[in-house]
């Protein structure tokens, strides 16, 4: 087995603060990217999608539920299939606690072309409760680029796609699939795709910490018991 060498600790306090530097150059370089994703244009949602949920029916509109923005996690869960993609189900399993996002006025939800009649099945199995939809017989997966067609055969892959919403108006801000997601899972990392960001007032451009008519997103933070929704 290749290990890691064995030094000092002088050395390794050298080498650390060498790397420090690196990663403090990385970071700045992060904020930077999602300061360009912030500034990307925003296309409308005319298309008339339909859903099934816990509730029944649903359109896009209905899934931001009543917040300013949406997260959906396309997973891979084809109609033919019996259970949900493991690496999406992987995914899943590592979603914190959402009413951290909830208080920044977005909504994280999944969905998959799977009957809904499957998806609650393997939903319940799992122990999630994270808003979960389906999008049978509809386009929206097609729309969205996570249902391609290949050599005459639809095949799945895992994408997450972000939404704005204007009253009733509603649009399509952010997409990105497969390494694409490398690294998501927590409440900050899923804001910083969002046209909103983490609100904070150091985050550019100016004047998305205050577009909800709230404080800057860190003086939001509370146990997660304590927040009124």
């Amino acid at each position: 087995m290749a290990l890691p060498e064995i030094v000092s600790r002088d050395e390794w306090r050298a080498a650390r603060a060498e790397l420090l530097l690196r990663e403090k150059a990385a970071t700045r370089a992060r904020d930077a990217l999602n300061a360009e994703r912030r500034r990307l244009p925003m296309v409308e949602v005319e298309q008339e999608y339909l859903f099934e949920g816990g509730d029944g029916k649903a359109t896009l509109l209905d899934l931001f539920e009543g917040r300013a923005q949406l997260v959906v996690y396309h997973f891979m869960f084809a109609p033919e299939w019996d259970a949900g993609c493991r690496s999406c189900s992987a995914f899943l399993d590592q979603i914190g606690h959402l009413a951290h996002l909830k208080a920044r006025g977005t909504t994280f939800a999944a969905v998959s072309r799977a009957p809904y009649t499957k998806i609650l099945p393997f939903k319940a199995r799992m122990g999630w409760t994270v808003p979960w939809y389906s999008s049978y017989g509809g386009d929206f997966n097609h729309d969205f680029e996570v249902t391609l067609e290949h050599e005459g055969e639809w095949t799945e892959r895992p994408g997450v796609s972000c939404f704005l919403r204007d009253r009733d108006r509603v649009f399509h801000t952010y997409s990105t699939y497969e390494r694409g997601l490398d690294g998501l899972g927590s409440t900050t990392s899923f804001l910083d795709l969002t046209a909103l960001g983490r609100q904070e007032e150091w985050e550019e451009p100016k004047g998305r910490a205050s577009a909800l008519g709230a404080p800057a997103g860190s003086a939001r933070i509370r146990y997660h018991d304590e927040y009124e929704d």
